[in-house]
């Protein structure tokens, strides 16, 4: 089990699979570029106090399995991502600009799904747990013990 992250105000654990793709899904990721593409998506997340549990640079694609501070937020994690690897991959070989006219590597969106090391049934768990046996009431929201 990896460890928490914890500051003098909070204790966390969040991470996040985040996926996005080239403009078209056009195969660009190939070579130099794949291996320029990987050392830059690193260098942000060092820089961001992200860290990298596991990635995939693919032909047309990017999967990254994150895990961040409770500081960040996903949408600002994969702007950074995106746009600043967009700007030195376009700046560092000029011949995506054939590809890429309009000076957007990256396509639209992207897709992100919560990660974690218990379940939603754990959790549920855990909380009824905490339920008062004379606690009629079959809500949602339990009055403890």
């Amino acid at each position: 089990m990896q460890e928490q992250r914890s500051n003098g105000h909070s204790v966390s654990r969040l991470g996040v699979h985040i996926v996005w793709s080239t403009k078209y899904r056009y195969h660009v990721l190939k070579g130099d570029i794949q291996i320029r593409c990987r050392s830059l998506l690193i260098q942000i997340c060092d820089s961001e106090d992200i860290q990298i549990l596991k990635g995939v640079i693919s032909k047309d694609h990017v999967h990254m399995h994150l895990e961040y501070r409770p500081s960040q937020k996903v949408s600002d994690l994969v702007k950074k991502l995106k746009g600043r690897s967009s700007r030195k991959l376009q700046e560092e070989f000029p011949e995506l600009k054939h590809k890429y006219w309009g000076r957007h590597f990256w396509g639209i969106g992207y897709g992100c799904w919560s990660t974690g090391n218990i379940t939603d049934e754990m959790v549920n768990e855990y909380l009824e747990h905490h339920r008062r046996p004379d606690d009629g009431n079959a809500t949602n929201f339990i009055i403890e013990k």
